[in-house]
């Protein structure tokens, strides 16, 4: 079960993972196809396009899963603790809020307002399938944010920070001391 839960939880990063691959490769391609053929692939231009959306999407919901959104906190070291939990509370309200309304018109407009015959030009795919991506990042943009307000006040710890290990080996590089002194 351990393992199921690790798939699920690395799910995005592997989705993003295979989107950038695919759309640099396909980039690649393109630019060696008509560097050195005078050719393109017709189709490859829009799927890369499609992937690049993909994953700028996925992107946010992963940074939002490693709580990696720019914040402006500086401020709250000036003040009592309790206020920077509570902004900080009071801006995920307002994200949260923001990704329902947008949920909700993003919803509508894939499944109820796009016409089922606009297809892709190049791929003939449904444009819904493209579509898609916006209803499906902001309710997972949604879940990742209740999920580290849940780690944070309820399991009392804080969401794993993405720089924290980067940030500690800067600190011990500054510590000790370089190959040079000695």
């Amino acid at each position: 079960m351990k393992c199921v839960w690790k798939v699920v939880d690395n799910l995005e990063n592997w989705l993003c993972q295979l989107l950038l691959v695919t759309f640099v490769v396909l980039l690649f391609a393109q630019i060696l196809l008509r560097n050195l053929f005078s050719y393109s692939l017709p189709w490859a231009d829009e799927l890369a396009t499609y992937a690049f959306v993909w994953f700028a999407y996925l992107g946010a919901v992963y940074a939002a899963k490693k709580s990696a959104h720019n914040r402006v906190t500086f401020q709250f070291r000036f003040l009592p603790r309790w206020v920077g939990l509570a902004c900080g509370v009071l801006t995920d309200l307002i994200w949260v809020g923001f990704n329902l309304v947008f949920i909700w018109l993003s919803y509508d407009f894939v499944f109820h307002r796009m016409n089922d015959f606009w297809k892709s030009q190049t791929l003939g795919v449904p444009m819904k399938v493209f579509y898609l991506i916006l209803p499906l990042a902001f309710v997972l943009m949604t879940l990742r944010i209740v999920q580290n307000n849940y780690v944070r006040f309820v399991q009392h710890r804080e969401p794993e920070d993405p720089e924290a290990e980067a940030i500690e080996e800067a600190r011990m590089a500054a510590l000790s001391p370089s190959a040079e002194e000695k």
